[in-house]
C-alpha cells in the first residue's frame, strides 16, 4: 500500500506561479513511477505530466508543456509539479498518483495507476 499526500495548492492570479508536492509512504517509492491528474468541474480526469521511477524520463499533456515541470526526489520520497504561466483553464484539484515500474504502459491514462491521493486545490484567477 501507498499513501500520498499533495500539498501546495491555493489561489494565484494568471500568469503567476505554483508548486505542488506529493508525500509518499509506505512502499520504496524509488520502485514507482508517479503522475499527476487534475479533475475540473464538469470535466473528466485529465492527464497532466508523469515521470518515470528514476526521473529519466517525463511526459506532459499538450496543455501544459513548456509551462509545468514534473520532478522527483526519491531521498525525500517526494515527487514536485512546478506550474509557471498559469491560466484560469489549469483551474482544478490535482491529484497525485503512483504505479510499479512499468513499460509500454500508457501515461495519460487513470485506470493504468494504483495509488491516488486526495488532492489539492489550485485556481487560478484571470
Amino acid at each position: 500500500q501507498v499513501q500520498l499526500v499533495e500539498s501546495g495548492g491555493g489561489l494565484v492570479q494568471a500568469g503567476g506561479s505554483l508548486r505542488l508536492s506529493c508525500a509518499a509512504s509506505g512502499r520504496t517509492f524509488s520502485n514507482y513511477d508517479m503522475g499527476w491528474f487534475r479533475l475540473a468541474p464538469g470535466k473528466e480526469r485529465e492527464f497532466v505530466a508523469a515521470i518515470t521511477w528514476s526521473g529519466d524520463n517525463t511526459y506532459y499533456a499538450d496543455s501544459v508543456k513548456g509551462r509545468f515541470t514534473i520532478s522527483r526526489d526519491n531521498a525525500k520520497d517526494t515527487v514536485y509539479l512546478q506550474m509557471n504561466i498559469l491560466k484560469p483553464e489549469d483551474t482544478a484539484v490535482y491529484c497525485c498518483t503512483s504505479r510499479a515500474r512499468s513499460f509500454g504502459v500508457p501515461w495519460d491514462v487513470p485506470g493504468t495507476y494504483d495509488y491516488w491521493g486526495q488532492g489539492t486545490q489550485v485556481t487560478v484567477s484571470s
